[in-house]
């Protein structure tokens, strides 16, 4: 079953049950889909959904803190809540130690020896590891190591 398959059984059964927020939030998430399906004009393949979910997750992230910063807390947990409803369909990203593993490598893999050499490491790391790791954590650990 695709991603996309799963999403639009979710949403049924979400209706079924009577959960609103899920149901609103899968709904968004599928019209974002489709969306980027008439602009590419092509059927997204499984990446591309993914995409579209990592970009649903970083702009509810994003409004989440607009609306704890303006003091309106209940929109910010109902952001949290459909970012945790929304990473549930994600792949699980490398935990920190083994993102520092991943980057060692290809500090090794690159020859890297100075900050100079950081965009071939990132580049390295999230070639291999798209979609698995924080490219922030990523450039984070890249900079510390390459000092």
């Amino acid at each position: 079953m695709s991603l996309k398959d799963q999403l639009e059984a979710d949403v049924k059964d979400a209706m079924r049950s009577g959960d609103a927020l899920r149901r609103d939030t899968l709904r968004m998430v599928l019209a974002a889909m489709k969306n980027r399906r008439i602009e590419l004009g092509e059927e997204l393949d499984d990446e591309q959904q993914l995409a579209v979910l990592r970009s649903n997750v970083k702009s509810r992230v994003d409004s989440a803190q607009q609306y704890e910063k303006a003091g309106r807390d209940d929109l910010a947990t109902k952001e949290a809540a459909e970012i945790e409803m929304i990473e549930g369909y994600l792949p699980k990203m490398m935990s920190e130690s083994n993102t520092k593993r991943v980057v060692e490598e290809a500090i090794a893999e690159v020859g890297a020896a100075s900050k100079k050499d950081m965009g071939r490491v990132i580049k390295a790391v999230m070639a291999k590891h798209k979609g698995l790791v924080d490219g922030k954590l990523v450039q984070g650990l890249a900079a510390g190591m390459l000092e």
